[in-house]
């Protein structure tokens, strides 16, 4: 029998879960790991980013979490800074978010209460599909596949909480 290596094709297996969790907010507060592989479909080029996610109260003291990203992007072995900050407000029911980019806008919503959540974002002509899943309390897994003219990408990013 032929060995099918799901991680060569593309895909990229979860060790375990889901784990559901009772209110999605209070399961991602706090201060995650994070490890993303950037695949570009079309070139075959590869990236990878490395650093923490920060989920904070919000600064004015607004219900909800400010998400701010740090570290390291790395592509066609040019490492440069990046960060990212998005805004995780309570979700039309309880246990769930409403997820906006940083100027308010909104990006998806997002429900882990089953441990696995799937939500879609068009970008202009791009369409972003997201896929997340609770591994466990302190492990977590998003992947976004971006279709359209402009990308045709797969980001797999692990979340591994710190302390």
């Amino acid at each position: 029998m032929k060995n099918q290596d799901p991680v060569a094709k593309g895909h990229h297996p979860v060790a375990k879960g889901p784990h559901s969790v009772p209110d999605t907010l209070a399961h991602l507060a706090g201060r995650w790991r994070v490890t993303r592989e950037v695949r570009d479909l079309a070139s075959g080029e590869t990236g990878r980013f490395e650093g923490t996610t920060v989920f904070a109260p919000l600064p004015d003291g607004a219900p909800g979490l400010l998400h701010e990203e740090s570290g390291e992007f790395t592509w066609q072995g040019v490492a440069r800074p990046a960060t990212r900050t998005l805004r995780f407000l309570p979700g039309q029911e309880p246990g769930t978010a409403d997820v906006r980019f940083a100027d308010g806008r909104p990006f998806h919503a997002l429900d882990l209460r089953t441990g696995h959540d799937v939500a879609g974002h068009p970008c202009s002509a791009d369409f972003y599909r997201g896929e997340f899943t609770v591994t466990d309390a302190d492990h977590w897994r998003s992947v976004w596949r971006v279709g359209g003219p402009a990308k045709d990408l797969v980001l797999t990013t692990d979340y591994v909480r710190e302390g």
